[in-house]
């Protein structure tokens, strides 16, 4: 059975709970109460994105007071950035929230949950993904991270710029495989651009832990791929140019061939 749509905050307890709720996308309104016509269309907008995307109310005016929230206001709070976006134009309908929704899910930097994977997979940029792989227990993971969360909270208003945070503790199962198609050590943060149609990659180069990029070394990294500058079909020319070196080897083979048949 799926959960109510809407998850009442009724008291400071409870607000801290949704306070430490940072990795997914999250909507609070403020509401005279349950009967109220602007909260049924709030619940209404809820059923639309269920189970993936959590919406809350309160009717609680402190905790209406310290969220900022003005009465039939909602917030909508992007996964790890410190403040929310007031949805303008309140009173809503249904469909304007729904709307607004829609516009906004695709975060700056979300995290890939087993529960939608797909569905975030599938929301690329123009065949590509930007993938960021970091451990959240391991101290390099953490700090990278955070500095992934920096950039993100810097580029938050750039509509091209969306990174996927993959843990690999949450894909056990999948983690020799994105090792040997990515050709990475997933024990190590890595950051790198995903044709979604190949799998073909790049990676940034991070010479090791102790020196992970700075985060104006990453924006000028992400720079750099979102302009075209690095894109995965780099790495297919530096193949190339292995194949060919492999021809030019044949080639020259053949010709010592024909060389010692002469001498004969």
């Amino acid at each position: 059975l799926l959960e109510d749509p809407v998850e009442i905050i009724n008291n400071k307890l409870e607000l801290q709970a949704f306070d430490q709720i940072d990795e997914e996308i999250k909507l609070i309104g403020y509401f005279k109460g349950e009967d109220s016509e602007h909260y049924k269309a709030f619940e209404e907008a809820a059923e639309h994105f269920q189970p993936y995307i959590k919406f809350f109310a309160t009717f609680d005016k402190g905790v209406a007071k310290k969220l900022g929230l003005k009465m039939n206001e909602v917030d909508f709070y992007e996964p790890f950035m410190d403040e929310p976006v007031h949805i303008p134009d309140k009173p809503y309908t249904e469909e304007e929230l729904v709307e607004f929704v829609k516009e906004h899910k695709r975060a700056t930097l979300r995290k890939l949950r087993p529960e939608d994977m797909f569905e975030t997979w599938e929301d690329d940029m123009e065949g590509i993904h930007i993938v960021a792989f970091a451990e959240e227990d391991d101290p390099d993971g953490f700090e990278f991270l955070e500095i992934l969360k920096q950039v993100a909270r810097d580029n938050t208003d750039n509509p091209d710029l969306s990174i996927v945070w993959i843990d690999p503790d949450d894909f056990p199962l999948l983690i020799t495989y994105w090792e040997k198609t990515f050709k990475i050590d997933l024990f190590r943060p890595q950051i790198g651009v995903v044709n979604v149609t190949d799998a073909d990659s790049i990676w940034m180069e991070i010479r090791d832990d102790d020196d992970l990029p700075t985060a104006e070394e990453l924006e000028d990294w992400i720079e750099d791929v979102l302009s075209g500058k690095i894109n995965t079909e780099d790495d297919d020319d530096d193949d190339d140019d292995d194949d060919d070196d492999d021809d030019d080897d044949d080639d020259d083979d053949d010709d010592d061939d024909d060389d010692d048949d002469d001498d004969d």
